[in-house]
Parts: structure tokens; C-alpha cells; sequence
């Protein structure tokens, strides 16, 4: 099957040759004619199957086709609303690339940046709106955006949306859209709220389902490494090492862990970026052209953060924690090994995440082989002084008095004072240098007296 027989206008057919692509993809062979007659459409795809192109080539080509097509301030005609500033500048380049021979416009709105260029381009017009919920929802209110001529909706990464919280924002703008347009609705899972959402965005559509959990385990060669959880930071370091030439992209679980990687790795001597929720807009972007222009070898990512990153060449994956949800774990191999390239990933594994490989195990329904990485766990001078300060210094306790003491009063004089209101304290850093200046040794002793009543 090639891209002429489903189709596909010259315009865009130049465009594809010119990126050297003749042969569409599973569900580009599958969704294209569907979206070309004008159905809705329900896909159940994960990033790295070729969905964008899917979608892109199809509204490309109908909007091309308008014989009374025009370009209103702030009114595009077709609209995708996707999750992350990443995937979204992904689809805006996707509809640059594979339109640059026809006359069709787009822009990308997100949040995390000023909003004067994207306003400023709304007022321009164009065709195609790529947005992030919120940013898009912003503009609305502010009256730069209407979606009154909107003819071509499209959800991207809808089980994503649902958990970044954004589903609320989602139905929003469902709610502001045309009836008469045509819908499509992408997510790689279907929990029961995203069904739920579909059913309110489209009439009777066709589906299109492409597991691709089986093709992405085939072409990529998986390994797993059982380490300790303080070893991980060595073993990642002596894997780099041997890889050096390989563009990598390594996850974690959280964004604190992704900048933590990132400071060890360059006391190693390894140049390496982050990318995550906490980063500006003006970061993440310049850590990606880093990679993908080869600057760097090295890309620490979250999962969020890492949703629409497509870097050509990606040649090794390491899940540096690995992924509590076993679709993950797909997702994130799935960055490597594309196009029909070769692929590697290595994930570490300590105890505590047992149970998280056993899922990902029985998604894929095989067994990831072990890999023997033979290492040695460096110890910082900083380390090795602190643990030898701590063996000479001995160590001083303080007891502590309950916060609530039952006794019973008793009448008369006050005799003796309990044992259990003494209250051996330690001595202050300074008190306990002078004290060993002068070689003598005292424990002090604070007696807290009973008041009379």
C-alpha cells in the first residue's frame, strides 16, 4: 500500500517524498480513507504509530479542497487540543511539513510563555489551531479565540488529558464546538471516563484500534538490571559510559529525580538535560534541540514531559525507575526503535519495583531478559570523609521527656524528685569542642524541678 493509492493529493504526496515517506502505517492506512469521506472517528493508538500523520494529512487535504474556504481573525477552521506544550509543537510541525506545497496555515497556543505573538498571529488568521487546554481556554475568555467555524475537531492523547486533571477544561470546550463538524478522538487506553467523553464528542463513528504493544517489544531489545536503590546512580553512569555515542533518553519517575540525575551525572562528567513539568517553556526547548541536533547525548525525562518527543536516531532508552502503570512502559520504549530503526532498552529494577515489572511482563506477554552489568559504585570524596568523621566522632543522644506525664499528686512537702523527670541532655557542638579541647569528659545533667501548687 502506498499514500497515492489512498488518495492523497500531490501537494501533499511532494511533501511526503520529500521526507521519505511512501508507505503509510497501519492506522494511517486505516484512518485516512475513513477520515477522507467525512466520518468520525475513534483510534485507540499510542504515540510512535504514526496517528499524527493520520490525522494531519486528512484535514490537510479537505481544507485544501474548500472552494469557499476563508481565513477569519481568530476563527480557525480546524482545531487539535493535545496535553503538552511538546506534542503540541510536534503537531504544529507535522502540519508545516507535510503542507509546506499547499497554502494551508497553522499556529500553536500554549501556556508557560507570553501571550502576545500567539495572540498576535490569532488576529493574522489561520486555518488550523494546535492548543493546550488551558492556554486555549485562556484566549477564549479573553475573546482572542471563537470555535464557531471550526469544522474539524480533534482530541489527541485523551487519557493523558484525564491525568493532568485537564478533563474539566476538555469539556469546556466540547461544549463552545459547532455540531456539525467532523470529530476525531485518539487515546491509547480507555478507562470508563474516556469512553464516557468520546460518546459526547462523537455521533456513530468509525474505529480504529492498532496495538502496538507486540510490534514495539519485537524491534526493540529489552533488558532488565536488578540493582539496589543507592546503586542505581553508578550503574546508570557506567551505562552512559559504554553508550557514550548513543543519543539517550533516560526516565524517571518524578521531576526532583530528573534534576537529581542530572547534578550527579555531571559531577561524572556526563553532559546531560532535563526536561519536565517545572522547566520553562524556553528550557525544554532548547534541551530538545540539544538532542536532537546532537549537541548532547544525554535527555532526562518524566513521563508527562516526554509525551510528543520525537527525536530521529533515539538509539537507547533507560528507565532509570521504572513506570508504576505497565502502558508506560510501552510508551516510553516506544521513543526508540521507530521508523523500523533498531531500538535498545535497558531498565533498572530494584526490589521495591518487583511488582511494577511483573505488570509490564504480563502486558507485553513476555519475559525481559536479565542483563549482567558488571559495575563499581564510586564513593565521593565527600562520602568517603563523611563516613570517616562519623566513625570518629562519637555520637551524642538526647532523651527526651514525654509530652504527657500522668502522676498521681500527692499532699504535702515535696520529697524526692522522680527518675522520670531527669533528663540527660547532649552538650552543644560548641560546649563539646571545649570540653574535648581541654581532654575532659562531662555529661551534664539538667533536673527540671516540680512548682508547688
Amino acid at each position: 500500500m502506498t499514500f497515492r493509492k489512498l488518495g492523497i493529493i500531490d501537494p501533499i504526496l511532494e511533501a511526503l517524498k520529500a521526507e521519505g515517506y511512501e508507505n503509510p502505517t497501519p492506522i494511517q492506512e486505516q484512518a485516512i480513507p475513513i477520515l477522507l469521506e467525512g466520518k468520525d472517528l475513534l483510534g485507540c493508538a499510542q504515540t510512535g504509530t504514526g496517528k499524527t500523520a493520520a490525522f494531519t494529512i486528512p484535514i490537510l487535504q479537505q481544507l485544501t479542497a474548500e472552494k469557499n474556504r476563508k481565513v477569519s481573525a481568530g476563527s480557525p477552521r480546524a482545531l487539535i487540543v493535545t496535553p503538552t506544550r511538546e506534542l503540541a509543537i510536534q503537531i504544529g510541525e507535522s502540519f508545516s511539513t507535510y503542507g509546506k506545497f499547499t497554502n494551508i496555515t497553522n499556529t500553536v497556543i500554549f501556556g508557560g510563555v507570553k501571550q502576545g505573538n500567539q495572540t498576535r498571529i490569532l488576529q493574522e488568521g489561520v486555518d488550523v489551531l494546535v492548543a493546550t487546554p488551558g492556554r486555549l481556554l485562556d484566549l477564549m475568555n479573553q475573546g482572542y479565540v471563537s470555535l464557531r467555524n471550526v469544522g474539524w475537531s480533534v482530541l489527541d492523547e485523551a487519557d493523558r488529558m484525564l491525568d493532568m486533571g485537564f478533563i474539566h477544561d476538555v469539556r469546556k470546550i466540547i461544549a463552545k464546538l459547532p455540531p456539525k463538524r467532523q470529530s476525531l478522538f485518539f487515546s491509547a487506553t480507555m478507562p470508563p471516563e474516556i469512553v464516557e467523553l468520546s460518546k459526547k464528542i462523537l455521533g456513530n463513528p468509525a474505529r480504529v484500534t492498532i496495538q502496538p504493544e507486540m510490534t514495539t517489544a519485537e524491534k526493540v531489545k529489552q533488558s532488565i538490571c536488578f540493582a539496589e536503590k543507592a546503586d542505581k546512580p553508578a550503574l546508570l553512569t557506567h551505562v552512559l559510559r559504554e553508550n557514550h555515542d548513543k543519543a539517550t533518553l533516560v526516565f524517571t519517575r518524578t521531576k526532583h529525580g530528573a534534576d537529581k540525575i542530572t547534578r550527579f551525572l555531571k559531577k561524572a562528567g556526563i553532559t546531560s538535560n532535563a526536561i519536565h513539568g517545572n522547566k520553562s517553556q524556553t528550557a525544554r526547548q532548547i534541551a530538545l534541540e540539544n538532542i536532537k541536533k546532537g549537541y548532547t547525548k544525554v535527555l532526562i525525562a518524566t513521563d508527562i514531559a516526554a509525551r510528543g518527543i520525537d527525536i530521529d536516531d533515539l538509539q537507547l532508552v533507560i528507565n532509570y525507575d521504572l513506570p508504576n502503570i505497565a502502558e508506560t512502559y510501552v510508551h516510553r520504549i516506544g521513543r526508540t526503535g521507530r521508523a523500523g530503526a533498531d531500538g535498545q532498552a535497558i531498565s533498572f529494577c530494584d526490589k521495591e519495583e518487583r511488582a511494577y515489572l511483573k505488570d509490564i511482563q504480563k502486558l507485553i506477554k513476555q519475559t525481559i531478559p536479565e542483563a549482567k552489568i558488571q559495575y563499581t559504585r564510586e564513593i565521593t570524596n565527600k562520602e568517603s570523609s563523611a563516613s570517616q568523621e562519623e566513625s570518629r566522632t562519637p555520637r551524642n543522644f538526647r532523651e527526651t521527656l514525654p509530652s504527657k506525664i500522668n502522676h498521681r499528686k500527692k499532699t504535702g512537702k515535696p520529697g524526692k524528685i522522680p527518675d522520670h523527670l531527669q533528663s540527660r541532655l547532649a552538650v552543644k557542638k560548641t560546649e563539646n569542642k571545649e570540653l574535648n579541647s581541654k581532654g575532659e569528659v562531662i555529661s551534664p545533667r539538667r533536673i527540671i524541678r516540680l512548682k508547688k501548687n
